[in-house]
């Protein structure tokens, strides 16, 4: 919830413009594989020199006994938020090479649940700041036949993210942009965030658009997500035009209001015309 006695800074962007976001189940094609693993996303708030265990479950919803293989994997995030595995490089706030896996590998039947285990060993020393690693899981059918040596595996994967907090850090996080982008549904708008701390930030808020006698005519909410140490990224808030209650065309202004856990909420906003 934003608090409404902090001070408020307030950063306008304007742009005029014309109108014209991990599953937790892995299915093949063929739906023969179908796994649902949870959590999704671990957050680990602890210091140097602890050590720290979390189960992940994993469930068979299939009919085939299903061979899981697990393995740690640094991630990062696309601008536009999307999670990329192969070739990421998380550098100084990598927490691979601190965790374990137990166990790498084994089977499970339909219906039944099984637990892999990792254990997070801070080193000593660690500087305060926001790390990260994943669980990437990979699946097969037990009775899978053999395959020519270049097929590929493993047809489904899902991961874990595992944010791991050490200490404490000041966050240092704010608005560069707002636009407004077209899409199928209406349009979207589309917030340029930077953080330039060592911690990892995440998004709330809302997202308001006036007509322009000043009354309210949308509200959305700012989706919950990651702004990672030291980068930038867009976060997207869909506007429906065509609802129940269609917008008539007209200017209309999109206020954001963004709280990212600093000692004040952050306002941006931008003019948006609707044509007929």
């Amino acid at each position: 919830m934003i608090s409404k006695i902090a001070p408020v800074h307030r950063t306008l962007v304007r742009t005029i413009a014309a109108l014209l976001l991990l599953v937790g189940v892995a299915q093949t094609a063929a739906a023969q594989v179908s796994v649902e693993v949870s959590p999704l996303r671990v957050e680990l708030q602890t210091g140097p020199g602890s050590t720290t265990t979390q189960p992940v479950t994993l469930t068979n919803y299939g009919k085939e006994t299903v061979r899981v293989r697990a393995r740690l994997t640094d991630w990062d995030l696309a601008r536009d938020g999307t999670p990329q595995f192969e070739g990421a490089d998380a550098g100084r706030y990598s927490a691979t090479s601190w965790v374990r896996l137990a166990p790498p590998e084994q089977t499970i039947e339909p219906g039944a649940s099984a637990i892999v285990r990792f254990s997070a060993n801070l080193p000593e020393g660690v500087e305060p700041g926001g790390y990260r690693t994943g669980i990437l899981f990979e699946f097969e059918p037990e009775t899978r036949t053999a395959a020519p040596k270049r097929e590929l595996a493993f047809k489904s994967r899902i991961a874990t993210l595992i944010y791991i907090n050490s200490g404490t850090s000041v966050a240092a996080a704010e608005l560069v942009d707002v636009r407004i982008r077209p899409a199928d549904s209406g349009v979207d708008v589309v917030a340029t965030l930077k953080n330039s701390g060592r911690r990892t930030v995440r998004t709330k808020g809302t997202l308001q658009l006036f007509d322009a006698s000043g009354a309210l005519a949308r509200e959305a909410v700012v989706p919950d997500v990651p702004l990672l140490p030291e980068s930038e990224r867009e976060v997207t808030v869909p506007v429906a035009i065509a609802a129940a209650s269609p917008l008539a065309p007209g200017l209309y202004r999109a206020e954001l209001k963004l709280d990212l856990g600093l000692a004040a909420i952050i306002i941006g906003e931008t003019p948006m015309r609707i044509f007929k």
